[in-house]
């Protein structure tokens, strides 16, 4: 009887913990979506408030201020993002190099068409100098950007990936696979490219694999086969 008393008890308990949860989930949704669209300075906590469909005072009852709640919102959204890189990188373990960064760039193209989001907060607070930006790049830019100019270096040094500045070769293949989506309204009525179509997103996959990759190692061999001869 005392278990059963017990479990009544908390029933209540973890139907609001639920529904706290539900609460902070649906305003970092309508927050990181109003941050991408209109930037810190041009959203309103009373605006993330209405997009969420809660009451505005649940804001800083679940986040002190838009500070906490900016960070908050871009925090998941990285840790999602990187969490779809690591797999792909995990799963391409036993393949060859190419191979595995090439599956990683397509888990970066499809990821970031899944959530355009995160580089629309990226080119927002790129736009001038501010403690969110520094934070955001300490925080997620900086550690994705060492690793990879790591790896590309490996890459150039076996004639994988093209010559030239590391750092720079990151940044091409980043802005390519993640500001395409950023910029996918302004491409739709330019371009008359929708980029959220599965085949378009395939398409920039492969495409900036053939172009940062190329797949040129028979050519290699030939070459060195005419040194030796």
């Amino acid at each position: 009887m005392g278990d059963d008393a017990n479990e009544q008890a908390n029933r209540p308990a973890r139907k609001q913990q639920k529904r706290s949860l539900r609460t902070q989930e649906k305003l970092l949704d309508a927050a990181l979506l109003a941050f991408s669209e209109s930037g810190f300075k041009g959203t309103s906590t009373r605006d993330i408030a209405e997009r969420a469909g809660v009451h505005h005072p649940l804001i800083t009852y679940h986040f002190r201020n838009k500070e906490e709640l900016w960070r908050a919102a871009v925090d998941r959204v990285f840790r999602r993002f990187n969490a779809v890189l690591g797999q792909a990188y995990s799963a391409g373990e036993n393949e060859t190099p190419r191979s595995r960064t090439a599956s990683v760039i397509r888990a970066y193209v499809r990821s970031a068409a899944a959530q355009p989001e995160l580089h629309k907060v990226i080119i927002q607070e790129s736009s001038y100098p501010s403690a969110r930006l520094e934070w955001m790049t300490e925080t997620h830019l900086k550690p994705l950007f060492e690793a990879s100019v790591k790896d590309l270096s490996h890459l150039q040094q076996q004639g994988i990936a093209p010559n030239g500045d590391p750092a720079m070769l990151f940044n091409m293949i980043r802005v390519t696979a993640g500001g395409l989506f950023a910029l996918s309204n302004e491409i739709r009525g330019t371009s008359n490219l929708d980029m959220t179509d599965d085949a378009s997103i395939d398409a920039l996959a492969e495409m900036i694999v053939k172009i940062f990759l190329p797949d040129n190692q028979p050519e290699q061999i030939s070459n060195l086969q005419t040194k030796i001869a």
